[in-house]
């Protein structure tokens, strides 16, 4: 699926696995994995070749997935076989939701009924002027927050950026940054200080995902609000980060952590834990599963990356994503078909 606004010279295109999931009755549940990089042959091969052994003539319910993540297992505890079983537990959702003839939202239970959403930007490579633009339009839209990235060679260049950015969407929108894990434990201490004029409400994965010492020995020295969880695949890693309190908003993807299932556990312990719960990307479904979860959280949109914005959904959605909140959702199932 190629992107209308590359994500980088070496990111032009997403991989979606379509997963159809049919029962002994006759019908079918719809759900898919992603990989916007890497890993989508590999992960096509796991789901045709491992998966489906295995759930041919088990019991259509996402309840049995912890025994598929046993059976991957040896392939590895999150990754490649996370978002391989993905797939297949939207389809069972999607499928038990649909048999109930209502929404996946709405299956589980809708708590909210519009929340916050934040304009987001894989935006590195992009120039200043470029850069301030797309502020420039995340404002005049309403969001109460954006998002940019950083790590650039030289932090001058990072907070040049990011004081440009601040003139333009003022004092009141609140303001985050990714680094992307490209920063050493010292590099990451060196931004958070420089950064501290500007108010940001959160510093997203300033190291490895791995390394959950360095976050806290982070956490320690400067105090900042950590935000981490897109590279964490289970929910022991996010347990592992609560309680040592290496970060303070945990960001679980919906596809990367094994669909629904185990995205609903994560996301319970994060919010028992009073932490900040921001799922990561892919807000068609994320926003779906925010609607039911116990406390408000907000939705991450960015620019011209959206399934219906890339002409990818053989329908809409009813999502509605207006003047920074998302509201409305599918009539049935998650609502997600590709064209």
């Amino acid at each position: 699926m190629p992107l209308t606004r590359p994500w980088g010279p070496d990111v032009r295109d997403i991989s979606i696995i379509e997963v159809e999931v049919t029962d002994s009755d006759g019908a079918t549940g719809y759900g898919f994995s992603w990989t916007p990089s890497i890993g989508a042959t590999a992960v096509k091969a796991l789901i045709d070749d491992d998966i489906t052994s295995f759930a041919l003539g088990r019991e259509a319910a996402s309840r049995r997935w912890s025994e598929a993540w046993t059976h991957l297992h040896e392939a590895g505890g999150g990754g490649i076989t996370t978002i391989a079983l993905a797939g297949v537990d939207l389809g069972l959702w999607d499928l038990a939701a649909r048999r109930e003839s209502v929404s996946v939202t709405e299956f589980l239970g809708r708590a909210h009924r519009s929340l916050d959403t934040y304009g987001s930007g894989v935006n590195l490579h992009y120039p200043l002027a470029e850069l301030v633009a797309q502020a420039e339009r995340w404002a005049a839209a309403g969001f109460p927050a954006i998002k940019v990235k950083v790590g650039k060679p030289e932090l001058a260049e990072d907070l040049d950026r990011l004081q440009a950015v601040r003139e333009v969407i003022g004092p009141d929108v609140e303001l985050m940054v990714d680094a992307n894990q490209r920063w050493t434990l010292p590099q990451a201490v060196a931004a958070a200080h420089a950064f501290r004029p500007l108010d940001l409400t959160w510093l997203e994965e300033p190291l490895r995902a791995d390394d959950l010492r360095g976050h806290v020995e982070l956490k320690r020295e400067t105090g900042v609000r950590i935000a981490v969880g897109e590279n964490l695949h289970t929910e022991y890693r996010f347990a592992e980060f609560i309680d040592a309190g290496a970060a303070d908003v945990l960001q679980p993807n919906v596809i990367r952590v094994g669909g629904i299932t185990p995205a609903l556990r994560i996301a319970e312990l994060v919010q028992s834990a009073d932490k900040e719960l921001a799922f990561h990307l892919l807000p068609e479904l994320s926003a779906q599963l925010a609607f039911a979860v116990a406390k408000p959280t907000r939705i991450e949109v960015v620019e011209s990356a959206g399934f219906a914005e890339l002409g990818a959904l053989a329908e809409p959605t009813g999502l509605e994503f207006a003047r920074g909140r998302v509201t409305g959702g599918p009539t049935l199932g998650t609502g997600i078909r590709f064209s």
